[in-house]
């Protein structure tokens, strides 16, 4: 997985009526964009996290509409 800060990460519910987390990354802590990265949730929340395969990064507006 490869972000940058500026991307928005959704966390899937882990179970049947847990809701899903959104947040904005914030910070990308390695070189080349991989993991760990500080997040600030839809509910002012921040913290450091390692996504698992229930996230998903999707891109900040002006990288997709740059290709």
């Amino acid at each position: 997985m490869h972000a940058q800060a500026g991307d928005r990460i959704h966390i899937r519910g882990a179970h049947v009526g847990a809701p899903d987390r959104v947040g904005e990354i914030l910070e990308v802590r390695a070189a080349e964009g991989e993991p760990p990265y500080l997040v600030r949730f839809e509910d002012g929340h921040e913290g450091l996290i390692y996504p698992g395969p229930d996230c998903t990064v999707e891109l900040r507006e002006a990288q997709r509409a740059h290709g």
